[in-house]
């Protein structure tokens, strides 16, 4: 790790460096601070691309609804 990586504490909403809180608290690492700060919304970013991609779509057969083929598994 370098001294220019800098993670998003979840804990504490905040910016930190590499003597922040411990990792499974935290996202990261990222290059710089400006960075670490958008870590909440470039998560929101790729939830709602995730939404929204017809390959993920749990609307579809193969959801959990029974269905794969068009009918029922049982």
């Amino acid at each position: 790790m370098s001294d220019s990586e800098y993670w998003f504490c979840l804990t504490h909403r905040a910016v930190e460096g590499e003597d922040g809180c411990r990792n499974q608290d935290r996202l990261g690492p990222y290059a710089s601070a400006e960075e670490a700060g958008r870590a909440l919304d470039k998560v929101e970013e790729r939830n709602e691309e995730w939404d929204n991609d017809p390959a993920w779509n749990d609307d579809g057969p193969g959801s959990g609804d029974g269905m794969t083929d068009g009918t029922p598994d049982n």
